[in-house]
């Protein structure tokens, strides 16, 4: 992953640069990381080697712009304009920006810029819902080719699905925060935010789990080698269409535990069979039932990604749909939260064996009851 960073320095303006892994690799040298300056590799795209060839080659990958200070930092606004040329002049190259000052893109922007540049890929950080709220907006309104959203470090479980629904993001991260003083990132909201890009199809990469992770109530502290692998390791990266989802590994609930948490909440132990769907049970047989049950899996939950998941089953005319809301069983990210079932992939048959026994299982408890 090739770096290139035209100044060095920066200032803090979010919660999210609390713990600046910059400040904290200057501070061991005895440096002001506050201190913005110029680098010897600002004009690095267009350095050549002795048989006259660029340096930075499109085989090298994304270049990664402004990585030890902000490419849209006011200190920097004199040398901006050069950046701009230079990448102008290196259009085989694929640029990424990753910017917590989305808000000032426009100063110093290059007069030919006109609806973006198609090497240029621009990423707005938010490691909150404030900042998610205000700067993805921003990041939505202006002319940018290739858009993406990072919540790094990650401080709390964001909800931006609205803005995914835009289509104009490409691919959203999120990550822990790493050194000794790293705050708690909470699996959960990596998987949240993961599910909301799961039904948007939208690429979700889950890059690192950071020093301090929390996962099913328990505190895992990480050395620095470790986060990235172990993010890698848990499979919850997703890119639609690939079978990555495959590779999580999870174990579904004990029934009985299942049916006793299920009891405990309030929302789903409020559904019950009416006097109709006792009816209809009656009528047509719970062979039926069970048939009616396995074709709403198949048909309804199994798809990698649903259509209008979250909103596919409705709430009454069939026992099977209010044993779905009662056993949560009626969408993926439920299925992911009460079951374990990751979403974003194709369901098998022994989970959609599983589902039917559960649901069916719901139902025989309510006929007796």
């Amino acid at each position: 992953m090739p770096i290139w960073n035209p100044w060095h320095g920066c200032h803090k303006i979010s919660p999210g640069c609390l713990n600046c892994y910059v400040y904290r690799r200057d501070e061991s040298i005895g440096k002001d990381a506050s201190v913005v300056t110029r680098t010897g590799d600002y004009s690095l795209p267009l350095k050549k080697d002795r048989h006259g060839q660029y340096k930075l080659t499109p085989e090298g990958g994304t270049v990664f712009t402004c990585m030890t200070s902000d490419f849209f930092l006011p200190e920097a606004d004199q040398w901006r304009q050069g950046c701009w040329d230079i990448i102008r002049q290196r259009p085989e190259l694929s640029f990424h920006i990753i910017t917590k000052r989305i808000d000032r893109f426009t100063v110093s922007l290059p007069p030919d810029w006109g609806e973006g540049w198609d090497n240029v890929t621009v990423s707005s950080t938010c490691e909150d819902q404030e900042r998610a709220d205000y700067r993805i907006p921003i990041l939505l309104s202006l002319p940018i080719k290739h858009r993406q959203v990072a919540s790094e470090p990650m401080l709390g479980e964001i909800n931006i699905e609205k803005y995914l629904a835009s289509g104009l993001i490409e691919q959203v991260c999120c990550g822990g925060e790493s050194g000794d003083k790293a705050r708690v990132c909470d699996f959960n909201w990596v998987r949240e935010l993961r599910r909301q890009c799961v039904r948007r199809g939208v690429p979700f990469i889950f890059r690192q789990t950071g020093a301090a992770f929390l996962k099913d109530g328990r505190l895992y502290r990480l050395e620095r080698r470790l986060q990235i692998p172990q993010a890698e390791k848990s499979g919850y990266s997703y890119v639609p269409g690939t079978g990555c989802a495959e590779k999580i590994r999870y174990t579904l609930p004990e029934r009985g535990a299942l049916f006793a948490r299920l009891a405990r909440s309030d929302f789903r132990s409020r559904f019950r069979l009416t006097d109709k769907d006792r009816e209809y049970i009656a009528a047509k047989g719970m062979e039926t039932v069970l048939s009616h049950a396995a074709d709403f899996v198949a048909q309804k939950l199994a798809p990698e990604n649903p259509r209008n998941d979250g909103r596919q089953t409705p709430m009454r005319g069939h026992p099977v749909f209010i044993a779905q809301h009662a056993t949560a069983c009626c969408c993926r990210g439920c299925l992911e939260k009460w079951h374990n079932i990751p979403s974003g992939k194709e369901l098998d048959l022994v989970e959609r064996e599983y589902i039917v026994g559960v649901l069916m299982d719901w139902i025989e408890r309510e006929l007796k009851s």
